[in-house]
């Protein structure tokens, strides 16, 4: 890309839809369940792991054990119910996504995010309407580029 000294080269976001086809459906499906059963393995995990840190502690106190080992019990319970309580409002995050998932109609466009892009502007270019680009997929191949590039 050549610039003269009359331009500027400036970035821009560019949003990035996608037409759902039954493909879209599926691969969004597939990911939605991935990241689903990712987070109940670290739910797992997390329960494991309290599990033994407080054996652990109790291994090591006196039995009955004393008001130290149980405030650090106490304490790694909070921890652990406070880190469970984040993965499960992620898990139902994304259980609702996929729930609207199921209410996609075919040939829809919904939002993919963004990416950025390299332009160049120069007097006399309408610098709103360089700026207000989009790309459109249909199973990830570009479909469309709408705006002015």
């Amino acid at each position: 890309m050549e610039i003269s000294k009359n331009q500027l080269l400036l970035k821009r976001p560019i949003n990035v839809k996608a037409v759902v086809t039954p493909r879209w459906k599926e691969e969004a499906q597939q990911q939605l369940q991935a990241q689903i059963n990712q987070l109940d393995s670290q739910l797992q995990q997390l329960e494991m792991q309290g599990q033994h840190m407080i054996g652990e502690l109790k291994k090591q106190s006196l039995q009955p054990p004393g008001p130290e080992a149980l405030t650090q019990i106490e304490n790694i319970q909070n921890q652990v119910n406070e880190q469970k309580s984040k993965l499960l409002d992620q898990k139902n995050q994304i259980l609702q996504q996929l729930q609207q998932l199921q209410t996609l109609e075919l040939e829809q466009e919904v939002s993919q995010g963004q990416i950025e892009s390299v332009f160049t502007v120069e007097k006399g270019d309408n610098l709103i309407s360089k700026m207000q680009v989009e790309i459109l997929l249909r199973d990830g191949v570009v479909e469309e580029i709408r705006g002015d590039i």
